[in-house]
């Protein structure tokens, strides 16, 4: 639940009621009438209105923001990853936790000399 006064941004419009997307606004109250499908009362200063909108279509403003950092930070290290070749990196940035729980798995077999690994690869060629 946020709080009075918190700053928001309008992320959706559940009710196409011509909510000016991407702006700020400034909770100012909360609806409370049960027959209501409206959480709270928005004043967006750019539109110099009032809106009644649902949880789901705002959004705190540090929230927005730490989602953009972790999305941005996440780029950076996946085209850091692409530039050095780093292969482990990537595949590990991409499928998140799964991937280095195979990675503890495969270890005993990198121990295999080459021609294992040629008949593994040769193997899987065929599959």
């Amino acid at each position: 639940m946020l709080r009075l006064g918190e700053k928001v941004v309008i992320v959706a419009d559940a009710f196409e009621q011509n909510l000016p997307i991407g702006d700020y606004g400034y909770v100012i109250a909360y609806d409370r009438n049960p027959d209501n499908a409206f959480d709270y009362v928005v004043r967006i200063p750019q539109a110099n209105r009032n809106f009644y909108v649902t949880a789901e279509d705002v959004e705190t403003e540090a929230d927005l923001l730490t989602e953009e950092a972790e999305r941005t930070t996440q780029e950076a290290l996946i085209d850091y990853a692409l530039s050095t070749h780093n292969e482990k990196l990537f595949y590990q940035l991409m499928n998140g936790e799964a991937e280095q729980a195979e990675d503890v798995e495969t270890s005993p077999k990198e121990n295999m000399s080459q021609a294992e690994f040629i008949k593994q690869v040769n193997l899987r060629a065929w599959i």
